[in-house]
């Protein structure tokens, strides 16, 4: 096996507070990463490093861990151009408009859609993300909730079913009928595709009972729950997901003292995974991340990605927007979006920089992390390993 040293980075985040000066982000001044395969080897203080068969300088640069982006969904068709323009000349969101990437998803080809996914993981990764979770949920019929779920696990191994994202547009008179689908037939067929188990608990599409039932089927059938909890309007999403022990309660923008409390009192259970890419794109009430950290929850940033009320796949957009809008840190926000996606995936391997963990990490063409909300819209991102293998 070829070892590989970067060497000369400026500054490096380790996400160990082990190293360095001892702050979450570990961080390293003059620092050297060693690649050995697929795996990082050594870290530390360029004095210290050991000899390496190749090298890469970063020529005074900074180095992250790759983005870990633990919320999108990434298998659809079609457009919402239109529904996005109305809504930005003052029309509502509302859960309705999945209806209409549920039409285009089931006309397309399995061709058609892994294309789609593709264009948007090469995307992503340009801009630094190295592990991506997707769900389903643009089906919402048997044959294709299992479809999505195949397409994306050939590609990723976070793969989520979310047959509940919302009722299915056949069962509209039926929504019990629907939950009993979601229970039945259709986690039969995609559970064997998928890692966790999501439903969308809100006005619109499940309550409370319909979510726990939902969660409690998954579980069963092996997949680890995890929630969209509390987007719209103060609901019972946060309390289920703290309750049944799901990775992730997602979104969190509606929260009562008592939702911050438990999900302070799970942090080591459960994340707050704050996705600031819906609120910029529904002009919505931003998430109190500020609140959270206070309180003791652990908290990640993901994209969101989707076509209809997040249509991004850039971690720093949404690292820019955290630190300007939900009151956190430049440095409470790369943790975040590195180690904290890390924790809403239940992962120690990435997200981290440290002997033993995946050889994911970024280059940024700036001497420091903060520049990533320093200059938003910057493509700062210069190069990027994924398993020790540098993308191009």
């Amino acid at each position: 096996m070829t070892t590989t040293a970067i060497t000369n980075i400026g500054s490096l985040v380790t996400n160990d507070p082990s190293v360095g000066d001892g702050s979450p982000l570990g961080l390293i001044e003059n620092a050297t990463v060693v690649i050995d395969g697929d795996k990082v080897v050594w870290v530390g203080h360029a004095d210290g490093a050991p000899a390496a068969d190749a090298a890469y300088d970063a020529q005074g640069r900074a180095v992250i861990p790759g983005f870990v982006d633990s919320h999108s969904h990434l298998v659809f068709a079609g457009d919402r151009t239109q529904e996005f323009n109305a809504r930005m000349s003052g029309r509502a969101y509302s859960a309705g408009g999945i209806r209409t990437t549920v039409a285009a998803t089931r006309a397309a080809t399995d061709a058609e859609l892994e294309a789609n996914l593709v264009r948007h993981l090469d995307e992503a990764r340009r801009q630094g993300t190295t592990t991506f979770e997707t769900k389903s949920g643009y089906g919402l019929t048997v044959a294709d909730e299992a479809r999505a779920l195949r397409i994306a696990s050939a590609h990723t191994e976070e793969v989520t079913y979310l047959g509940a994202h919302i009722v299915s547009p056949d069962f509209a008179e039926d929504p019990a009928g629907y939950v009993d689908l979601v229970t039945g037939e259709m986690l039969t067929a995609c559970a064997p595709h998928a890692r966790w188990v999501d439903v969308f608990c809100e006005k619109g599409a499940f309550d409370g009972d319909q979510a726990r039932a939902i969660l409690t089927a998954g579980a069963a059938a092996g997949l680890i729950p995890r929630v969209h909890a509390n987007q719209l309007s103060y609901g019972p999403g946060v309390q289920l997901a703290v309750e049944l022990e799901a990775a992730s309660a997602d979104h969190c923008t509606h929260l009562t003292d008592a939702d911050v409390d438990a999900l302070a009192q799970a942090a080591d259970t459960t994340v707050a995974t704050l996705l600031p890419g819906a609120e910029f794109s529904t002009r919505a009430q931003w998430p109190d991340a500020r609140r959270l950290i206070d309180a003791g929850a652990t908290v990640a940033l993901s994209t969101d990605c989707n076509p209809g009320s997040s249509y991004t796949s850039s971690m720093p957009f949404c690292i820019a927007l955290a630190v300007r809008d939900m009151r956190m840190t430049p440095d409470e926000a790369l943790w975040a979006a590195t180690a904290g996606g890390a924790r809403a995936l239940r992962r120690a391997d990435i997200g981290v920089l440290a002997p033993g963990a995946r050889a994911d990490l970024a280059l940024l063409d700036a001497p420091s992390h903060v520049h990533l909300a320093y200059r938003p819209g910057v493509p700062l991102v210069s190069a990027v390993w994924r398993k020790g293998v540098r993308a191009h």
